[in-house]
């Protein structure tokens, strides 16, 4: 069988989120080279890597936004075009300003929810726990970077979905919001749903992650639970990221 051909094979429907050998080329750029990785269920993965491991290249590709060159995403054991209710099988939020600025955010919401066949309840629902219940009648290009977060998080739950795929949502966020998010994710997990989420503010993912998966130019590094991963590194998960990704300073531990 051609390397092709197993990557074309569906992994166990039991497992939420999988890259089994995902490679994309930009013409002479190689931005994934060969990742594979699983996010299990009830867990938080944390996707980390320096700016440009490849790290949003891999997620559009597990939402069917780019096409791999070689390998392939899975979504509880399909590609993710072929999900018979994508809306309600992940959550995604890949950029805070995808909402249209002249748009307040209850009818920003009230698209999605007819795209998703969801009751207009639902749109209280995560205006509330969002805490954009005060502002939801505010166009949202009055909004700051850390409430357009709050939307698309607000946007992502939605359809109320098992599996959340997040590209840096603490970005914009204050610590107040930082921990609430937090909060909000810890608590997704322990209703067995899977989080996957990709950041850069190492501190925080340190707070919030069950596991992590570690990519450099395009590969994978390391993944692993996090004490597991963390174990012998006196600072924690900065110094193992430091040294898996070749940027910490030479010296001992």
């Amino acid at each position: 069988m051609t390397t092709d051909a197993m990557n074309a094979v569906a992994p166990p429907a039991a497992v939420p989120v999988e890259a089994r050998g995902l490679t994309k080329r930009f013409g002479p750029l190689t931005a994934v080279d060969r990742l594979s990785f699983t996010a299990p269920r009830g867990a938080i993965t944390g996707f980390l890597g320096p700016n440009g491991a490849g790290k949003t290249t891999s997620l559009r590709m597990l939402l069917g936004l780019i096409r791999p060159s070689e390998g392939a995403a899975f979504i509880n054991g399909r590609r993710y075009g072929d999900l018979p209710d994508p809306l309600r099988a992940v959550g995604a939020v890949l950029e805070a300003s995808a909402a249209h600025p002249g748009r307040s955010a209850r009818n920003h919401l009230r698209i999605h929810a007819m795209a998703g066949d969801v009751p207009g309840s639902e749109i209280e629902r995560v205006l509330q726990v969002t805490g954009l219940d005060g502002a939801a009648d505010r166009r949202v290009g009055e909004f700051s970077l850390g409430m357009r977060q709050r939307l698309g998080l607000a946007t992502a739950l939605l359809c109320d979905p098992d599996i959340l795929i997040l590209d840096e949502p603490a970005n914009g966020l204050d610590p107040e919001g930082v921990r609430w998010l937090r909060q909000l994710l810890r608590g997704l997990a322990a209703e067995g749903r899977t989080v996957l989420m990709s950041s850069h503010i190492l501190a925080e993912v340190a707070q919030t992650v069950d596991r992590v998966v570690i990519v450099d130019h395009g590969r994978l590094v390391a993944e692993a639970a996090l004490p597991e991963l963390t174990a012998g590194h006196d600072r924690g998960l900065e110094d193992a990221f430091l040294r898996l990704t070749g940027h910490a300073p030479e010296g001992p531990r």
